[in-house]
């Protein structure tokens, strides 16, 4: 599986079992859509591969600071898609 077909399950596997937000889901859907975009972008999605399992809604308000936020996820997605726009 490449990496933009990776990054779609683990979207829309967030959004069902970790209740991504629909607005985040539908920008990362819109990089998976676009290879082309963003195929100088490993590194990023890769890094969003690996942060959407540990996404949760109140993600850094708990004892251990463990998990992804919507601010953390949306700054490595705003900054992906600057990398997309340049391109």
């Amino acid at each position: 599986m490449n990496l933009f077909a990776q990054l779609r399950e683990a979207t829309v596997r967030a959004q069902s079992e970790r209740e991504l937000p629909d607005f985040l889901a539908e920008r990362l859907l819109a990089v998976a859509d676009r290879p082309e975009l963003y195929s100088q972008a490993e590194a990023e999605i890769r890094a969003l591969l690996d942060m959407l399992p540990d996404y949760d809604t109140y993600g850094q308000t708990g004892y251990m600071g463990m998990g992804v936020s919507n601010a953390i996820l949306e700054g490595a997605l705003r900054r992906l898609e600057r990398k997309g726009a340049s391109a």
